[in-house]
């Protein structure tokens, strides 16, 4: 029964990956809606690899601009996808960085919350946005307390941890 089943999740996952790969390979500008919705069929799958990876290229070549309905296939993914908890924290960071721009502040922050009350490696990514959201929407104090949280903490990201110090003593000092 065992090696049923493993020879089962084997040739599943293999299909799903032939099926991506073949899908991205028969894109192009003309076949835009149907390499849209079978892509979303890959997401529906919920496969841990193929579907994230399917979000990440229907984004990245605008194959859907509906941002509820870009919103509403990360939302499946992060509840639904048995996903290693980085690669969850991950999608959560990307669909706040994706909603950055038209999100209100409340609505960022429940979507960060997750990671910034972890000790996710993605907790000083989250920060960073945050701050760069403060400081673009003119609240200093609000960006340079998050700032100074990327500072203080512990295994933040080298380059962030950069940039913010450079963000504070430049444009927040006193």
């Amino acid at each position: 029964g065992v090696y049923s089943y493993d020879k089962y999740s084997i040739n599943n996952k293999k299909k799903i990956s032939d099926k991506f790969n073949s899908i991205i390979i028969d894109y192009s500008e003309k076949t835009k809606d149907k390499t849209a919705n079978s892509l979303i069929e890959v997401i529906n799958k919920k496969d841990p690899t193929y579907s994230p990876l399917s979000l990440y290229f229907i984004i990245d070549n605008n194959l859907i601009i509906d941002q509820s309905k870009i919103n509403s296939l990360f939302d499946l993914l992060i509840s639904d996808t048995a996903l290693d908890s980085e690669i969850k924290n991950l999608l959560i960071y990307k669909k706040a960085l994706y909603n950055a721009d038209n999100a209100q502040e409340s609505d960022l922050l429940s979507m960060l919350n997750p990671i910034i009350n972890s000790k996710s490696v993605w907790k000083s990514h989250s920060l960073y946005l945050m701050a760069e959201y403060f400081y673009v929407n003119n609240q200093k104090q609000k960006a340079k307390e998050f700032f100074n949280q990327i500072i203080t903490l512990e295994n933040s990201n080298l380059d962030i941890r950069l940039q913010a110090e450079k963000r504070l003593n430049r444009d927040l000092s006193e």
